[in-house]
């Protein structure tokens, strides 16, 4: 399409000759749910000002790869009007956007991702469009891709239409659109915008605004079927591929199969757990004895869907401020608490996604019109954000080459529990178990008192090395002196016929690997 605000199409033929044959006949093997997964999300616009297709295929790339992520999310880049939508109100589903360069210069970045073994995700947003009138809006005068009745047809909140998922010509648009990009872009992966709102009929709307189906209840079985069939066709056509949702309700199956009658989906997004999470995250530690479940809740419904774990762009706008800026304390204190938020996360069952900026602990608010706050990472108290920086790489090094970390995410013999009530300390310790026969020990401390000889309750005997450790000063932690290979005494402890003695810094994690198989 034209840069806007012009709004006509072009007709593109396209001439690249791609170079990823390897990762496409790779891509189809792969079983994501029992592989490493860390999503970099990202605003092609605004990761740095005035960047375009072409640029970020060497700069984009090469710091995504340093990083060690094994995955990259794009924001939306199907054609939109309004910047400051983020590409969610979407006027030209077949086009991406001119904002940055050509098409094939897009396909160009999207190799050399592909290049660096680094899988591309791309935003797509079926549940509604804006109403422009140049674009799909009342096509032909009347309502043809959006539903004629207001209660079905319009998304008050965000000024829009929605689908008409019960005709078969706007399924099939929409199909369609999901295999374009997937075929002529080699996208890896889809994660689908606000499912929540296309499942409900009531999607916040007050009485008198929506219309039961059928069967008298909220369900829209229409947007239902449309899921599955997306769903399923994709998974048919292009094995490999994954579809995401970012689905907030307690909606059942929205991973499982859809001959199991599930929506098909590959993953799903834990918004309960990102929320309990900060909330539990921003209070000073002196208070989180009274919020202990915030933290520990997530493990009662971990294995009931297939989870990623994110902080999206969604927690970092509308004046949240950033994940930094929820950390108490001062300066040195948000740096810990932010390394600590992130080797919680990184050992907690679930594939695991950070939007821009939060690699580094970015101080403000993102904003699309201006690049992230890489001056953060220079002048006064750069070190804490450079340490946050070093740890996230160092993070995507252990957890790749663990399987414990990641080969179970999503079934439940590969977590146990060997602390969860001491709320009185703040404290947390659990084991990652592998599909190899590795085991992986975190340990959390979440509160500002260190443990310097912390009892835990081991299953077996054995010796357990540090593998990672948030409080290093290579992290501009507090660099406690830490053993390194620590062997369980033969004392039982909670239940259990071993114990193992850990000094436990303050507002800090470690992982130990157990040496040998477990």
């Amino acid at each position: 399409a034209e840069l806007p605000p012009a709004t006509g199409s072009i007709v593109v033929e396209s001439d690249y000759q791609w170079q990823d044959s390897g990762w496409m006949d790779k891509r189809a093997e792969i079983d994501t749910a029992s592989t490493p997964m860390s999503v970099y999300e990202v605003h092609l616009g605004s990761w740095r000002w005035g960047r375009s297709y072409d640029d970020l295929a060497t700069e984009l790339v090469d710091y995504v790869a340093d990083l060690g992520y094994t995955h990259v999310e794009f924001m939306p880049v199907a054609e939109h009007p309004f910047g400051g939508s983020w590409g969610y109100q979407v006027t030209g589903y077949y086009a991406p956007t001119s904002r940055w360069g050509s098409p094939d210069e897009l396909r160009k970045l999207i190799d050399a991702f592909h290049a660096r073994g680094i899988g591309v995700i791309i935003d797509w947003v079926p549940a509604h469009f804006p109403k422009d009138d140049w674009a799909l809006a009342r096509f032909d005068g009347q309502a043809l891709y959006e539903h004629p009745d207001w209660r079905r047809g319009e998304q008050k909140d965000w000024g829009t239409y929605v689908f008409d998922f019960g005709r078969r010509e706007v399924r099939n648009f929409l199909v369609a659109n999901a295999l374009y990009w997937i075929e002529e872009f080699h996208i890896d992966g889809l994660r689908v915008d606000a499912v929540a709102s296309m499942l409900y009929l009531d999607y916040s709307r007050e009485d008198g605004e929506w219309e039961p189906n059928q069967f008298g209840g909220r369900e829209n079985l229409e947007a239902v079927q449309f899921l599955q069939e997306m769903n399923a066709t994709v998974h048919r056509a292009h094995p490999g591929v994954i579809t995401i949702a970012e689905e907030s309700t307690s909606w059942p199956g929205v991973t499982a199969p859809t001959e199991h009658g599930g929506l098909g989906f590959s993953l799903k997004w834990n918004m309960g757990w990102m929320n309990d999470t900060l909330e539990y995250f921003k209070l000073d530690p002196v208070h989180r004895v009274y919020h202990h479940n915030d933290i520990t809740f997530s493990m009662i419904y971990a294995y009931s869907e297939k989870y990623v774990l994110p902080f999206s762009h969604d927690e970092v706008v509308h004046g949240k401020g950033s994940l930094w800026g929820r950390m108490p304390g001062d300066d040195w204190n948000k740096a810990a608490g932010l390394r600590t938020l992130y080797g919680y996360m990184f050992s907690h069952p679930g594939k695991n996604l950070l939007f821009m900026g939060q690699e580094f602990g970015q101080t403000g608010e993102w904003d699309e019109a201006h690049s992230i706050d890489w001056s953060n990472l220079e002048g006064w108290g750069h070190e804490y954000h450079e340490g946050i920086q070093a740890l996230i790489r160092d993070i995507h090094w252990v957890y790749r080459r663990n399987p414990a970390l990641y080969s179970q995410d999503h079934h439940y013999s590969g977590f146990q529990w060997i602390k969860g009530d001491d709320a009185a300390n703040n404290l947390l310790a659990y084991i990652r178990y592998g599909t190899d026969g590795s085991a992986i020990l975190a340990v959390i401390n979440l509160s500002g008192t260190s443990q310097p000889a912390y009892k835990l309750g081991m299953p077996r005997a054995g010796d357990w090395e540090l593998v990672l450790n948030t409080d290093d000063e290579k992290y501009e932690g507090a660099g406690n002196d830490l053993v390194q290979v620590v062997a369980t005494e033969e004392e039982g402890w909670d239940g259990h016929d071993h114990s193992l003695t850990l000094h436990i810094p303050a507002n800090s994690v470690q992982w130990y690997r157990h040496r040998g198989s477990w």
